[in-house]
């Protein structure tokens, strides 16, 4: 007995750890998260190194190329040696070596103007990581809310479906000692029955929200997910009201697709004079070293005398043979060594290239060069018509949501004071059942609308904030 005791105490301990250990989500850790281990976020930080990598390599563009070859064949049969111009028929051994270089002295500027494109190329996926971020970041803050707005929704109806029930509780005791018709108690009953049905709805709006949040951030399951509720002062948020046109100046300053689509234009511009460049002529300094071997390349070693021939004639008044001696060479194969310092060749020079005519390759390069530039201006221009109907939009409708705040304010607390008054009347038997559950019906739609307004204004300041580079935050 006392085993299964302590086995149960052992329990209730471990739960206990486990709600205290349970981490509380803020706002701003939900972010925080989101950000770092997005999937998408990730992938577009995998165009900020390709951008680094492109950079890279137009920088080393610019630098001298080396290049080296080497060579080791055997040849078969008839062919001319390369190194002795003579046929040879025998298996023949060859080696070549061979190392170039190549520098651009001058191409239009063309290297320089990619690299600086390069540059405006890499800042751009830098900014649309950004604006990737911001998108994530107003997407995590809109699911954060609505949790909260329905957790209070979940409130109101547990409120709500408490005050009906000890309404009939009342309403039992009455009928029972006969004060109150049985209708009256079946239809509190009704009543209740159908905001047990509310609280179950909110309570499951309430999971599928919290589930939202939880699929954003990319965790496992939602189970022991819980999030901070702060409290949310309105009366301190109406200050935080500024004028359109203030935020949208700093909007456009700080926007990252301002910003993109700005340094976009730049690029396209970069592109028209890497366009131009093949206009112009080219200067390159070329300069390259080879040597080789060939087994066919022979010396005479030495001379062997094998007597007198005949090698021609005299014309005199009668001919005369001239009788020359007869020798014979001794070949010997030119050594590695020595063919490969004897075979040596060197180069070097300046080669001009001038274009004259490329089949207006060049000119329909510059006239796409030029479309591209006014299509990014188009690109840009959209983009801060966007972002001005978007912050005046944001602007109107924080305006609204606090216009329908006041008013759902007053709505509510004049509601709900008329419930008091027709509470007090049917607990004293002056108001029938129907009249009464009417006035509380009313009274909790004024709340639920007076919840709706609050969050909506909160969410509608946020994007305000957002626009204002404040941080995402509730407290």
């Amino acid at each position: 007995m006392k085993r299964i005791l302590i086995f149960f105490l052992i329990l209730f301990f471990c739960d206990i750890l486990q709600l205290t250990a349970q981490k509380i989500w803020t706002l701003k850790d939900c972010i925080d998260y989101a950000l770092k281990n997005n999937i998408l976020i990730k992938q577009s930080e995998l165009n900020i190194q390709l951008s680094e990598i492109d950079l890279s390599q137009s920088k080393a563009a610019v630098l001298p190329n080396l290049n080296g070859s080497a060579s080791h064949a055997y040849n078969y049969g008839r062919t001319v040696d390369m190194y002795t111009n003579q046929f040879a028929t025998k298996r023949v051994q060859s080696n070549n070596f061979y190392l170039s270089t190549n520098i651009n002295v001058f191409n239009g500027f063309r290297m320089l103007n990619t690299i600086k494109q390069n540059k405006l190329n890499l800042m751009v996926s830098k900014y649309e990581v950004e604006k990737m971020m911001n998108d994530i970041s107003l997407n995590i803050a809109t699911a954060y809310l609505q949790i909260l707005y329905n957790d209070e929704l979940v409130l109101i109806a547990q409120n709500q479906l408490i005050i009906t029930k000890q309404q009939v509780e009342r309403t039992k005791i009455l009928v029972e000692v006969g004060n109150l018709a049985k209708g009256n108690l079946l239809t509190l009953e009704a009543q209740a029955a159908s905001e047990e049905v509310s609280l179950v709805n909110a309570q499951n709006q309430y999971d599928l929200s919290l589930l939202t949040l939880t699929q954003l951030l990319d965790l496992d399951s939602m189970n022991g997910f819980a999030i901070e509720k702060p409290v949310l002062n309105i009366a301190a948020m109406k200050l935080l009201l500024t004028e359109p046109e203030k935020i949208y100046a700093y909007a456009l300053l700080n926007q990252p697709e301002i910003k993109s689509s700005e340094l976009k234009l730049k690029s396209s511009e970069k592109g028209l004079s890497i366009a131009k460049s093949a206009i112009y002529p080219s200067l390159a300094f070329r300069a390259s070293w080879g040597t080789g071997y060939s087994g066919a390349s022979q010396k005479i070693s030495s001379i062997d005398p094998m007597g007198y021939d005949t090698i021609g004639y005299t014309y005199q008044p009668s001919p005369v043979a001239v009788i020359a001696p007869s020798y014979n060479f001794i070949y010997d194969k030119i050594p590695f060594n020595d063919q490969i310092k004897d075979n040596e060749n060197k180069s070097i020079g300046l080669y001009l290239n001038v274009p004259i005519f490329n089949n207006w390759q060049t000119n329909a390069s510059i006239k796409r060069a030029k479309i591209g530039i006014q299509n990014a201006e188009y690109n840009l221009q959209t983009a801060k018509n966007n972002l001005n109907k978007s912050v005046n939009q944001a602007y109107a409708d924080a305006k609204a949501a606090l216009n329908k705040y006041n008013a759902s304010e007053k709505a509510e607390e004049a509601i709900a004071e008329s419930f008091k008054y027709t509470e007090q009347k049917f607990e004293s038997g002056m108001v029938n059942t129907t009249d009464y559950n009417d006035a509380k019906n009313k009274w909790t739609k004024a709340k639920s609308d007076l919840l709706q307004t609050k969050y909506e204004y909160v969410f509608r300041l946020k994007i305000l904030d957002f626009y204002l580079g404040n941080p995402m935050t509730l407290n």
